[in-house]
């Protein structure tokens, strides 16, 4: 008669002896394997094997995974970017590893999900899980980032098409309900990188110049001018959409140095909450490289070139240029930097506004200085009375119901002497007097007006010798 109890023991033991008997086969064929079959064709046959049987473990995954890379070609992934801002407000009490950060002027700290940290999201009833991956090449520091978002497949359409979308408009609605502006530079990594992967990394802190149009010491002619401009050209997205340009504009700002350019710039980035991108051309390797910087920059922001007269790029007059010996440097090149301007790769991008500056307008080639590439041209000139109101109001507390009889005296002599604004600012902070202060003032002055005289007397006495000198010579020849 069949007995339960009389089968299981035997089937037991079947099992483990057949259990035994093949792992035993294992063990002996992996020796053999090793022994007999050469590692370039292990390798080959695992490699095939695994490529014929991955199709198959996908179609029982139920589980879906999209990447979203810092980098996309070769300009920044607006996905990651907005993702980043968006996981801000997403830590839980799960998270268990953060990045904090925190400026000098900040009054909280900044909280961010550091590398390989998961994050839970939910949104419709769907779970959605976030990971940041941070991968760094061997034998340097350029660094792969990138955030993995999985969610089940069957949710993929709604992720897609409402999801995302949802993750952008948060993204852009935190970014303008805290207003803080960025400040970017580029990091330096070797020339390698930049060429194998195209990626121009920049890093950034919050900017805290507080410069605005209301403390500079401009004159208020000038000052209008500049604001009635920067409306214009961001009320205009349709206006360039029609007549078929790109959405943008250049400036130039020169002048002596002490003029406030800095300051300027600081407050047009105020004024408009656009992220200033601050650029060093003597960093860029060659004219491809200056492209994809200026792809790696974002939409409605100012990208800075200062003392551009001064940079490694020959950008001086073409006369000058055709004299001296070409130039073999690897660089960037003249054409390269037009073409970076106003060229076809210029209008890759919306709503941005590149600015120069400069100490002497006189020996930048003209090509540079023509409308499409330096729209504006805004000179910066020394000290007016205005400005020293402006000034007196900012670091003094000077009204015009309050003003000091020394007031009159210094406006007086700022009108016959070459000072820059930041010559003014600098004695004026250097007392909370009013008095002490202005009067500090116009002493500098004072002893700046002597200078001047001085060095100007010595330069007509050098003229003067030149020309005693070649009436002499002239003589000398028809004597002969």
């Amino acid at each position: 008669m069949f007995s339960l109890n009389n089968f299981m023991p035997e089937t037991a033991s079947s099992m483990f002896s057949a259990y035994a008997s093949f792992a035993t086969f294992m063990m002996i064929f992996r020796s053999m394997a090793n022994d007999f079959i050469p590692d370039p064709l292990r390798t080959y046959i695992s490699s095939s094997l695994s490529y014929l049987f991955s199709p198959l473990s996908g179609l029982f995954s139920f589980y879906l995974t999209l990447a979203f890379y810092e980098y996309s070609d070769m300009s920044r992934n607006q996905v990651y970017d907005a993702a980043a801002v968006y996981l801000e407000k997403k830590i839980g009490p799960a998270t268990q590893r953060l990045r904090i950060s925190k400026t000098p002027r900040k009054k909280s700290m900044g909280v961010a999900i550091d590398r390989d940290e998961e994050v839970i999201d939910t949104f419709d009833n769907i779970k959605l899980k976030w990971l940041l991956v941070t991968e760094t090449k061997t034998g340097n520091n350029n660094r792969l980032r990138y955030f993995e978002l999985s969610f089940r497949k069957k949710h993929k359409e709604r992720v897609m098409g409402s999801y995302l979308p949802h993750v952008l408009a948060q993204a852009t609605a935190m970014k303008q309900e805290e207003k803080v502006l960025k400040i970017y530079k580029r990091h330096i990594l070797s020339w390698e990188d930049v060429v194998e992967d195209g990626n121009t990394e920049w890093g950034s802190i919050n900017m805290e110049h507080r410069a605005t149009f209301e403390t500079m010491a401009l004159e208020p002619d000038l000052k209008k001018t500049i604001v009635e401009d920067l409306e214009r050209f961001v009320s205009r997205r349709e206006f360039y959409k029609k007549v078929g340009k790109a959405w943008k504009r250049g400036y130039l700002l020169y002048g002596p140095a002490g003029t406030e350019k800095s300051s300027l710039i600081a407050a047009m980035a105020n004024f408009l909450k656009f992220d200033v991108f601050d650029l060093e051309l003597a960093s860029i390797r060659s004219d491809s490289h200056l492209k994809r910087v200026l792809l790696s920059t974002t939409n409605r922001s100012i990208l800075v070139i200062e003392d551009i007269d001064c940079c490694k790029v020959d950008v001086q007059k073409r006369e000058t240029e055709k004299k001296s010996k070409p130039n073999t440097k690897t660089g960037v090149t003249l054409s390269g930097l037009l073409n970076f301007i106003d060229g076809l790769w210029s209008s890759c991008g919306d709503e941005r506004i590149i600015v120069f500056t400069t100490n002497r307008k006189e020996k930048l080639d003209p090509a540079l200085l023509r409308p499409g590439r330096m729209d504006l041209h805004i000179h910066l000139s020394y000290c007016t009375t205005s400005g020293f109101r402006i000034l007196a109001s900012n670091y003094l507390g000077i009204r015009d119901d309050n003003r000091p009889r020394l007031c009159g005296e210094v406006e007086g002599l700022i009108k016959s002497t070459e000072g820059t604004p930041a010559e003014v600012a600098e004695e004026l902070m250097k007392s909370d007097d009013a008095d002490v202060a202005l009067q500090g003032l116009v002493n500098f002055i004072i002893k700046k007006k002597i200078e001047t005289e001085r060095y100007m007397n010595k330069l007509k006495t050098k003229k003067k010798r030149r020309r005693r000198r070649r009436i002499r010579n002239l003589f000398n020849f028809h004597l002969s």
